[in-house]
């Protein structure tokens, strides 16, 4: 593991993920790769419990990380990689919750109306890797990062600037990076130490007008089964071509 990424979510976590990837740093864990691969699910879950974590066997084949639900277990990620550099995205306060609240929180809300919850729970006994996916937030971005207010405004904000103090006064000198993305390549590739690239915007990934969509392709992959299908197949094209 090189880099860390410490920043909550909607802080600028695609387009790091991209821009590491680009840089070499890659591949980078995202929660895009927990959606993909709905066992990795189990593992989070399992991590926020408290139990023993295997943190070399979640990230094999990774060499950076960024987004929750790793964002969520920084220090002990930090502690466990001594030598990666941690990132810290930025932006501002409100404008974090706003983008944040018409995204990754839609959904909480939504499930504060009679009839959504009732969607809810059919879809949680028709689909285990959905159940799976609800449970695993639940435990490592509402709960642990978030302590239950993600409908309370005021005090998600609070728990925002608390969390990039507590990474701050915790990360020092020059192993942290407080990096906002609108600030592109410079910062990042000098914090890094390797070349800016020639003629290559900085990446634009999962912006809140391109959300919904997204969401609704991940969503639908988890409840049909599709990643457990998927996953189940490569295990099977595995084992056979061990034999």
């Amino acid at each position: 593991m090189k880099v860390i990424g410490a920043g909550f979510g909607r802080t600028g976590t695609a387009s790091l993920k991209n821009a590491l990837e680009h840089l070499g740093f890659g591949p980078c864990y995202h929660m895009f790769e927990v959606v993909e691969r709905p066992s990795r699910m189990r593992q989070w879950a399992a991590a926020a419990t408290g139990g023993p974590v295997d943190w070399d066997q979640i990230f094999v084949g990774f060499s950076s990380t960024v987004d929750w639900p790793a964002a969520a277990f920084w220090r002990e990620l930090a502690d466990h990689y001594p030598a990666a550099k941690v990132i810290l995205t930025v932006r501002d306060a409100d404008r974090w919750y706003d983008s944040a609240a018409r995204t990754i929180f839609k959904n909480v809300v939504r499930a504060e109306t009679p009839a959504s919850r009732a969607v809810f729970r059919l879809l949680n006994r028709m689909s285990p890797d959905f159940r799976a996916f609800i449970e695993m937030t639940d435990a490592t971005v509402l709960r642990r990062a978030l302590e239950g207010r993600v409908t309370d405004r005021a005090g998600a904000i609070e728990l925002f600037h608390q969390h990039n103090r507590q990474v701050r006064d915790t990360i020092q000198g020059d192993r942290l990076l407080v990096f906002d993305v609108a600030d592109g390549w410079p910062p990042l590739c000098e914090f890094l130490g390797v070349p800016i690239p020639s003629g290559v915007p900085f990446p634009n990934g999962n912006s809140t007008a391109s959300f919904p969509k997204e969401d609704r392709r991940r969503m639908g992959r988890l409840i049909l089964g599709t990643g457990s299908r998927d996953e189940r197949r490569q295990a099977a094209r595995t084992a056979s071509a061990h034999r």
